[in-house]
């Protein structure tokens, strides 16, 4: 039997009632879907991914559940889960709710950052930047996410906290798309060095408003894209280097 299917794949500390075999699957796929490699639209077949990861067909389908919960699968009678893809209208509105809670949310968080939070910040800011150096596209999404999540999180606001999560995994896999194609790369690196920078003097007021912003801009890059492509709802299909 597999690491996998003993459980055993998990982050240190954690227990198995933490890290479950469906916990790891969840992730995996999730990862997937944001890096690109299973684009929208794509059929999410059990059989394939449980032989792909290594698994039963069990976590697999209470992964496509979470996944279908968090907005990245939908499923269908008759055909099963597919990636989903938004359209015009969706994604402005995700982009919106980003721009009115995101901003708040680190208000609050600023006067509770340590030293440690922001060196947690810190260093997966540099791991992105190296992989945006390295034009490795696949983790882009992930660290903008784990970004983000860094500096919100001494909010200790959990459920905005995870509303927040959910709108950046449904908008990383469109905002990497645009980076992937050379639009903002540079002014996305600036955006999260300057806001590292006003954290650290405490310039909340600052903060708020260049993450207003930074969101503001992601938005219309990804909109003029989506305008430049095609004329209905949707986004082309998403491909990995």
């Amino acid at each position: 039997m597999s690491n996998r299917e003993t459980g055993r794949v998990m982050k240190r500390g954690d227990t198995p009632a933490r890290a479950t075999i469906a916990d790891t699957v969840t992730d995996e796929l999730r990862q997937l879907i944001i890096s690109g490699e299973l684009s929208d639209g794509v059929p999410l077949r059990q059989d394939a991914l449980a032989e792909r990861l290594g698994v039963s067909r069990i976590p697999v389908r209470e992964a496509l559940s979470r996944l279908e919960r968090e907005g990245l699968a939908a499923s269908y009678p008759h055909r099963g889960y597919v990636v989903t893809a938004l359209s015009r209208a969706e994604i402005e509105e995700l982009f919106d709710l980003r721009a009115q809670l995101e901003p708040e949310l680190l208000r609050v968080a600023i006067p509770a950052m340590t030293e440690g939070d922001l060196r947690t910040a810190e260093a997966v800011l540099d791991e992105y930047n190296r992989e945006i150096d390295a034009a490795d596209i696949g983790m882009w999404g992930e660290f903008n996410l784990r970004y983000h999540m860094a500096l919100y999180a001494p909010s200790g606001r959990k459920r905005t906290l995870e509303i927040i999560r959910g709108l950046l995994v449904n908008t990383d896999r469109y905002t990497r798309l645009v980076l992937t194609l050379g639009t903002g790369v540079e002014q996305a690196k600036d955006d999260h060095g300057g806001l590292l920078d006003l954290c650290r003097k405490r310039s909340v007021n600052q903060a708020v408003a260049l993450t207003r912003d930074h969101i503001q801009r992601a938005r219309l890059d990804l909109l003029e894209l989506l305008d430049s492509q095609q004329d209905g709802d949707g986004l082309p299909a998403m491909k990995t280097a």
